[in-house]
């Protein structure tokens, strides 16, 4: 009888030890989510005026991508790409931002990165601008993460002024530049902690050392367990805040000076994970959700060579600066192929190798192999470009984009063509739709098509009673 004991316990030891190996094996992630930093904003993608040591660093360590793309030119739909791995009007999450009266939210049956690293025993947690609804029921404790520090939508929002921004456009941001403190107060933009409202308004010069400093915490205090931190920074969106003690007193520096804050708080985040010994088995990936806000000017950013910017499908608005590193990522590459945030759901569940739940059907496609570098051709082929507003516009089909502008109202005017060969064109100065008809109407009807199929099968988001 002791024998047969003895031969269980040693059984269950070598399940527990198993388990735990499994569980040490699984790779840590960090995704680092900017909020309208453009194209041409960081050191390693051409900028000559803004530093970014730290940011390069991941570029250096790991891999560039020069076409990667986000699912809208705004917030709100293009952080449910990234999280659910769909385009936004799959999840009902399309039409334009939302705001503090919105009744809306990512609805908590989608199954998001957090939902499913969750389900293998990771550590989840969001610090920073969630943007997917304010309302308990849709917050990120309710979306898969354990634990949320940060505002819940825009840091424009609840201004008693000209609905969430100060008369004087990109003048005004030198005003508030110039004398944050006298600011402050106006802007009613809630800091939650988990459910609760821990501070109102939020001091905006403190928030990116403080998201960064809770991430630090957290990755502390789970180092022996796998981790995912989602850390969608509220800047560089207007207004831009930093601390005082680094702030530059020439308005004309207020983003460059934002987004160097931001890099030294990146490179914080990095030492830990040096401090640690987690590099080896950490996934960081750093990106931003839109292109920049150009109408605010030394406030809003640059889109480098690209065409235009946020709230726009020409490149500027969609195609946005990503570097990462991590497990098999082969250091100081680039990749050029088309991919983009609806392309990291399914690429972290290869990598964690465990498969998506079947029922719901994404568009985000396992890129494993674009990131390690094995394979020289992307799986995507195709990217449907989407307005502000949620209608579809556009179509990028390996090299070519369409996009078709309608008129914004009912008259007369026909839609205005575009189409454009990106690999000779990447600012999109050339229209050749005129000169190659029958590629528009291809290209046209497969738009079409595509984006028939996300209506007809879209689900539905959650909604306030």
């Amino acid at each position: 009888m002791k024998h047969t004991n003895l031969l269980m316990t040693c059984a269950l030891t070598m399940v527990f030890i198993a388990t735990g190996a499994l569980q040490a094996a699984k790779p840590n992630f960090i995704i680092i989510f900017a909020d309208d930093q453009g194209y041409g904003d960081l050191s390693c993608f051409g900028s000559k005026t803004i530093r970014t040591p730290n940011i390069d660093r991941i570029a250096k360590e790991g891999r560039k991508f020069t076409s990667f793309m986000v699912a809208s030119p705004v917030c709100t739909p293009s952080r449910s790409a990234l999280l659910t791995g769909c385009y936004p009007k799959r999840v009902g999450m399309h039409q334009h931002v939302l705001f503090p009266s919105s009744t809306k939210g990512l609805n908590p049956k989608e199954h998001t990165i957090a939902d499913h690293l969750k389900s293998q025993g990771y550590a989840t947690a969001c610090f920073g601008k969630w943007h997917l609804g304010h309302h308990k029921e849709v917050l990120p404790t309710s979306n898969g993460f354990d634990t949320y520090y940060g505002i819940p939508y825009s840091n424009d929002m609840n201004h008693p002024d000209n609905k969430g921004k100060p008369k004087g456009g990109w003048a005004g941001m030198d005003i508030l530049w110039n004398d944050p403190e006298s600011t402050l107060t106006k802007w009613k933009t809630p800091l939650f902690e988990d459910e609760k409202i821990v501070e109102l308004p939020v001091d905006q010069r403190t928030v990116t050392r403080r998201y960064t400093q809770k991430s630090i915490e957290f990755i502390k205090a789970n180092k022996d367990k796998p981790f995912f931190v989602y850390l969608p920074h509220s800047m560089p969106h207007i207004p831009l805040y930093v601390p005082d003690e680094i702030r530059d007193p020439n308005p004309k520096k207020a983003y460059i000076n934002t987004i160097e804050h931001i890099d030294s708080e990146v490179g914080r985040l990095l030492k830990t994970l040096d401090d640690l010994k987690l590099v080896d088995n950490t996934y960081v990936i750093y990106t931003t959700d839109n292109g920049p806000w150009l109408q605010f000017r030394h406030h809003g950013g640059s889109a480098g060579p690209l065409r235009e910017g946020k709230g726009t499908t020409f490149e500027g608005g969609q195609r946005v600066p990503c570097v990462m590193r991590g497990p098999g990522i082969p250091a100081g590459t680039i990749c050029h192929e088309l991919t983009g945030t609806i392309d990291i759901l399914p690429t972290i569940a290869s990598l964690t190798g465990k498969a998506l739940p079947k029922g719901k059907k994404i568009d985000g496609m396992d890129v494993t192999g674009l990131w390690k570098g094995t394979t020289k051709k992307s799986p995507r082929k195709e990217f449907l470009h989407y307005t502000s507003r949620g209608d579809i516009e556009g179509l990028r089909s390996d090299n070519w984009k369409l996009l078709v502008k309608k008129p914004r109202r009912n008259n007369a005017r026909k839609a205005q063509l575009h189409l454009f060969d990106l690999a000779k064109d990447v600012g999109e100065k050339n229209n050749l739709a005129q000169a190659n008809p029958e590629i528009v109407k291809e290209l046209q009807a497969r738009m079409e098509a595509l984006d028939a199929e996300v209506t007809k099968n879209a689900r539905k988001p959650w909604f306030k009673n």
